[in-house]
């Protein structure tokens, strides 16, 4: 167990850190903000590193402090900041990855006069995240949670002049909105029907499947799950570092750590399990096989993402929560490699981001092309590379265990693809000649484009062992397995690679022609029938019934038919008094003239 002084060294990391990072916010109009931030982000780094030194050493406790914000009748709100083993690895692995991509930043901006505000973002969406990691109570943790999803809809909005980006960040918060319904619906009972909101206390309550339902709902949004995936692929109309940091270290793995945090309780029902199990190995299956047919080097990227979100689901659904976490912070590395890497690249092409139009970047950008190739290797899985460690042990966990057949066969299935996908757009764009105009290529030896690929390569390398050595006290003994199970997913990799080797040489000697039938592949053609069949479908519904009530509630009981029936009376008299005797006709006119005679010689009397 940890000891006073170590859980005081753990609170105190973890506060400075979130010091270090508002105290830029302070004063952000000076025109050195985006190096006070990146300076900032790097303290915080360091900083985080001191509790790590303890749980090498000790197992670690939760440990917590808050502070009284509101009482209500039946509950506090106050905000509580915890530190137990997933913040004090997480942090560290959220600085560095957030550290190399704002040093990245600074030159991928540069021309940007609003690079000063960009930063501001950045720093504020890294400040949730970090405050949703280290929440110790609900209320810190939802007010974190909306935090990160407003500040992603700024930045993947932030070339809001073009109608993509501007389609792309509305479609991330009505994505997010559709699963936040659950969360909301959960916070408010638990308001409604607990004494307290801390977590410590909410895991100890007996499980409800109703509320447990509602939070995997805003985790399978958040984490872009089946379903919920479209906004992620959209999310890359952001710039290039917007992308590196939501799809490596903040917004797209809230939602698994969400899971995570109320482990105890998902662990007390075999049905919550069980969807997270299926829902996972359906995502993983889906968005690797979407993968396989893109041709955006951007694209490509993203949907790996939301197929190892679908992965870290699957570890979830299997009841191993720390496997979750053991992938989410290998993940973390190499997939905001891939993505400077990529946007390097495509900066270097005059924006061109089709892989079939690249190759030979081998020799023009040798480094690039290295660390793409070893991000891509570790997201394959590759043996000792960060990915290795969390992909095998989750396959691994998956073939030992009771579960569905069918969600392990689709878990090994998109393992298979995600060594198809990897090598087919290291082919394409690294190597074999040139398929694109000459054009003036960025030194890549530029510092600031250099220290953030090295510092991410070494991670993506080095990360997997040694987060094991540090989790390994809290991981259980496992037993004995048979050589066969036990290479499961290495023996898939490579028969996966080995294919995508012989698919990618095969593709040389086809004809230049575009004639593939993946052009415009969707997968279960999703995102037409949700984005336009089910709206169309939808909006027609609507309008007729909206029609339909205007004319029978509107038209007829308050427009012209009350009229009507009001005005029916007097003109049934005025009808019947026509009678076309001209006695009748004189008779009336006489006393319409006498009336008006008597009446102006009254107004004459009065004046």
């Amino acid at each position: 167990m940890w000891s006073m002084s170590s859980n005081i060294v753990a609170l105190t990391s973890v506060i400075v850190s979130i010091i270090f990072i508002i105290e830029p916010l302070i004063n952000p109009q000076t025109e050195t903000f985006f190096l006070q931030a990146k300076n900032a982000v790097k303290m915080a780094f360091f900083v985080s590193l001191a509790p790590l030194f303890f749980l090498l050493r000790e197992t670690s406790t939760i440990s917590s402090t808050n502070m009284k914000w509101l009482n209500l009748e039946t509950s506090t709100l106050p905000f509580t900041i915890q530190s137990d083993t997933y913040t004090i690895i997480f942090l560290p692995v959220a600085f560095l990855v957030t550290w190399s991509i704002l040093e990245f930043s600074i030159w991928y901006m540069e021309i940007d006069h609003n690079i000063c505000v960009f930063f501001k973002y950045l720093l504020i969406f890294l400040l949730a995240m970090v405050l949703l990691v280290s929440a110790g109570n609900l209320f810190l943790f939802f007010i974190s949670w909306e935090g990160v999803g407003f500040m992603s809809f700024l930045l993947i909005g932030w070339y809001h002049g073009r109608s993509n980006a501007a389609s792309a960040a509305l479609q991330a918060v009505l994505y997010n909105r559709v699963g936040d319904i659950g969360f909301m619906l959960a916070f408010c009972w638990l308001i409604k029907n607990t004494q307290s909101l801390e977590l410590t206390y909410i895991l100890s309550l007996p499980t409800s499947t109703i509320i447990l339902l509602g939070f995997i709902s805003a985790a399978a949004s958040k984490s872009a799950q089946f379903g919920f995936h479209p906004w992620l692929a959209s999310a890359m109309e952001g710039p290039t570092p917007v992308s590196a940091l939501l799809h490596s270290s903040t917004m797209v793995v809230a939602g698994i750590f969400l899971l995570i945090r109320i482990h105890p309780l998902l662990s007390q029902n075999s049905m919550a399990l069980t969807i997270c199990l299926c829902l996972g190995a359906v995502s993983t299956f889906y968005a690797a096989s979407y993968a396989l047919t893109q041709n955006d080097i951007k694209k490509i990227v993203a949907y790996s993402t939301s197929s190892q979100l679908g992965l870290m689901m699957v570890a979830i659904g299997l009841n191993l929560p720390y496997l979750a976490f053991f992938h989410i912070c290998t993940h973390a590395f190499f997939k905001a490699m891939l993505f400077l890497c990529s946007g390097f690249i495509i900066h270097s092409l005059n924006e061109e981001q089709d892989i079939r139009k690249m190759g030979g970047l081998q020799y023009a950008l040798p480094m690039t092309t290295t660390c793409i190739s070893t991000g891509s290797f570790a997201l394959m899985g590759f043996p000792f590379l960060a990915g290795f460690y969390s992909k095998d042990a989750i396959i691994e966990a998956a073939t030992t265990s009771y579960t569905n057949s069918m969600a392990l066969l689709l878990t090994l299935i998109a393992t298979a693809f995600t060594a198809v996908y990897s090598m087919r757009m290291i082919y394409y764009a690294s190597m074999m000649h040139p398929r694109m105009n000459p054009t003036l290529l960025y030194n890549e030896m530029d510092s600031r484009v250099l220290k953030p690929l090295l510092r991410l390569v070494i991670g993506s390398i080095m990360a997997g062992l040694l987060i094991f050595f540090v989790t390994l006290p809290d991981m259980p003994i496992t037993h004995t397995m048979p050589p066969h199970m036990k290479l499961t997913a290495l023996i898939v990799t490579i028969l996966a690679f080995a294919m995508a080797h012989d698919l990618a040489k095969t593709y040389w000697v086809l004809p230049s022609k575009d004639t593939a039938l993946s052009k415009d592949y969707d997968p279960l053609v999703f995102n037409p029938v949700v984005h336009r069949t089910t709206t169309t479908i939808i909006l027609s519904s609507a309008s007729q019934i909206i029609a339909h009530i205007l004319e029978s509630i509107l038209l007829k009981m308050l427009g012209p038919g009350p009229f009507e029936h009001f005005q029916s009376t007097p003109i049934k008299v005025i009808r019947v008094s026509q009678t076309g005797l001209i006695k009748t006709y004189l008779s009336i006119f006489f006393i319409t003239l006498v009336l008006v005679i008597l009446t102006v010689q009254l107004f004459d009397t009065q004046m």
